[in-house]
């Protein structure tokens, strides 16, 4: 039987599209890629296999599991299977410098950004920049982790020359333009199937960890962090913006993403997250009562339905 296979490494950010997936009976299996093996040999399934692999495996424990999704894919694609987010998707997941090239290649405006490997070339990168405050951040991520606010070079060596200073998983660090967005805000743009579906406006004021799903809104201790929910879901994007989003998804072969982006007080935008693996907010879905998981379960039958 024909199935949709969703490839991961953490089933709390894949249980809410299995139970869309429950709720318009379509076939599924979940393969965690957190360890696994690749046979060449073998002949993938006729399946839909769907990626959603993350950066920030490596805060779970599972710190290969991008490499060994990106196998994968290459073996599914160079078989024929149907993927979807396939090594493109991968590929601009796990590199934010990658990601830059890319959207600046498609004429989306990102903020100046420079990468450095050692500790000496982070200061050489932030002389280069010469713009004050600058942003600090892991070119490997997720959930905003490893960003930092600085003001000055000597805060800047007094952070990576002290014992709060983390690496990126990859060991390059970006240096990167701080945008300032006049009422606090970043906005998520929404894309599945390669459509714009919606767009959700999150409250930045308490710091750089934004993750929008659930398990993202929980502290160590099990506490729920806000009393008010960060993200609300907004009016449509303007339509040139969503048409070159658009257009830059199909360009990349990624059909499900999520594009951050910040909107300064000029009113430039400003995009400067590529998110393959994205979630959603279930508190202002309800509020607006969209749903982007139910979307996305419907457009994997949608395709499933065309293997026949």
């Amino acid at each position: 039987m024909k199935k949709v296979v969703i490839i991961h490494e953490n089933m709390d950010w894949t249980k809410h599209l299995i139970g869309r997936l429950e709720e318009l009976k379509v076939p599924y299996e979940d393969w965690d890629l957190s360890e696994g093996l690749v046979d060449l040999e073998a002949l993938p399934e006729e399946a839909i296999y769907y990626n959603r692999m993350s950066a920030s495996s490596h805060t779970r424990g599972n710190r290969y599991a991008p490499e060994l999704a990106d196998q994968i894919l290459s073996w599914l694609e160079y078989k024929g299977a149907r993927v979807v987010n396939g090594t493109n998707a991968i590929g601009l997941e796990i590199s934010k410098l990658k990601q830059y090239l890319a959207l600046q290649a498609a004429g989306i405006q990102t903020p100046k950004t420079f990468g450095a490997v050692g500790k000496k070339q982070i200061i050489q990168a932030a002389e280069k920049l010469n713009e004050f405050p600058f942003i600090i951040k892991h070119n490997r991520a997720g959930k905003g982790l490893g960003v930092r606010l600085l003001y000055t070079l000597d805060e800047l060596k007094a952070y990576i020359y002290g014992p709060e200073f983390e690496d990126s998983v990859d060991g390059l660090s970006l240096i990167q333009q701080y945008i300032q967005s006049p009422d606090g805000h970043i906005v998520r743009s929404e894309f599945i199937g390669g459509r714009y579906f919606y767009a959700v406006k999150v409250d930045s004021s308490d710091g750089f960890e934004l993750c929008p799903a659930d398990a993202c809104q929980i502290d160590p201790d099990g506490e729920v962090i806000s009393e008010e929910s960060k993200f609300s879901i907004i009016d449509r994007l303007p339509e040139e913006q969503i048409r070159r989003s658009e257009a830059f998804l199909k360009e990349q072969k990624i059909e499900v993403a999520a594009l951050e982006f910040i909107v300064d007080g000029q009113g430039d935008v400003y995009t400067y997250d590529v998110n393959t693996n994205t979630n959603y907010n279930e508190e202002a879905e309800q509020a607006a009562n969209q749903f982007a998981m139910l979307e996305l379960a419907k457009y994997l039958k949608a395709e499933l339905a065309k293997l026949g």
